[in-house]
């Protein structure tokens, strides 16, 4: 796996409370944020580009592409 995912990855399972380690519940948040990171990343590199989607900037566009908030 590539450092920028692992790197996500620590993140995401730093994020979500250590309680109920493995648990369908703990997986799903897991999921939920790490998704979120890789969004959020491809975002932030989409946006040192001048490239535009329907006038928004192509990053702002893949955000909400995908639900995260700004």
């Amino acid at each position: 796996m590539n450092l920028q995912i692992q790197q996500l990855a620590e993140q995401a399972r730093a994020s979500v409370p250590t309680g109920t380690l493995e648990t369908e519940q703990w997986i799903e948040a897991y999921n939920e944020k790490l998704a979120e990171l890789i969004v959020r990343a491809c975002a932030a590199e989409a946006d040192k580009q001048t490239i535009y989607c329907r006038g928004i900037p192509w990053g702002r566009w893949i955000k909400r592409h995908f639900g995260v908030e700004e």
